[in-house]
């Protein structure tokens, strides 16, 4: 009997997860469907109930539900409580439980280390925006080990951020864009959504060390932050498609407890671009 799986978001028709899902299932031979399903703004909790209702056995969730995922799920991994925010749910098979999980940051990780060949530990990695986004990824960063700066607009929001992690400090610093001003970092990852309405970060021009790597979360085309980084110099430019794959390929394995091949998914997807 096929195993029923949906993405959930508003709006979701643009969404690949579908497409890498059934990938992954091909590639695995696990008998799977996958959809994407819109979630009124107002009903999102009502969509995965009556999901459960109908068997379906998990899903994941893209913006703007996150957090009220993070709010649904009554049992939360690590990752989950230090995002405050869950892109993945699990419906137990006693039909009791929700669990929730965030893999962004597992996917990014993964992306960094294992397709483009980055070395996170003891390097110094500007992590731009203290939003959701970077909520998601900054403890799996510092956990691999990188000395770790978050940065933003308003700098309150980023000594937030960091001061979830006081366990780790000094691992974990933070301040405002203007902060960084006399500083390089081996990796600029940008978290923020500046990439959608085109507007440019004002990161220094010395940002980027020798051999840096600059990574935008944001995938489908070049944004202002990668052509600055083209422009300044950074050894490598990476847009979020691989972090995209990862991040299902994580929540393909907490479902299914087989991890599928991401390789030749980030290939196959960047012909469609």
């Amino acid at each position: 009997m096929t195993d029923r799986y949906a993405v959930i978001g508003n709006p979701i028709s643009h969404s690949k997860s579908p497409l890498i899902h059934t990938m992954f299932a091909r590639q695995t031979r696990e008998d799977i469907s996958y959809e994407a399903i819109e979630a009124p703004l107002d009903g999102f909790a009502a969509r995965v109930m009556a999901l459960r209702g109908k068997g379906y056995k998990g899903c994941n969730v893209t913006v703007p539900f996150k957090f009220e995922a993070f709010n649904l799920a009554t049992q939360r991994s690590a990752q989950a409580e230090a995002a405050q925010a869950v892109n993945t749910l699990q419906f137990s098979p006693d039909g009791d439980a929700i669990l929730g999980d965030n893999t962004d940051g597992t996917g990014l990780i993964r992306d960094i280390r294992s397709n483009l060949g980055f070395v996170l530990h003891n390097k110094r990695v500007l992590l731009i925006g203290a939003g959701g986004a970077a909520y998601g990824v900054a403890l799996p960063l510092a956990e691999a080990g990188a000395k770790l700066t978050i940065a933003n607009r308003t700098a309150d929001k980023a000594r937030t951020l960091a001061a979830s992690f006081s366990s780790l400090r000094p691992v974990v610093s933070s301040g405002s864009l203007d902060d960084i001003a006399d500083r390089q970092f081996d990796v600029v990852i940008n978290a923020t959504s500046a990439g959608l309405s085109g507007d440019r970060i004002p990161l220094p021009p010395t940002v980027f060390a020798s051999g840096a790597l600059a990574y935008d979360m944001m995938y489908g085309r070049e944004t202002p932050f990668m052509k600055f980084s083209r422009a300044q110099g950074a050894a490598r430019v990476a847009d979020g498609l691989g972090m995209l794959v990862e991040q299902a390929a994580e929540s393909f394995f907490i479902w299914r407890g087989i991890r599928p091949e991401t390789a030749p998914v980030i290939e196959a997807l960047r012909k469609f671009q």
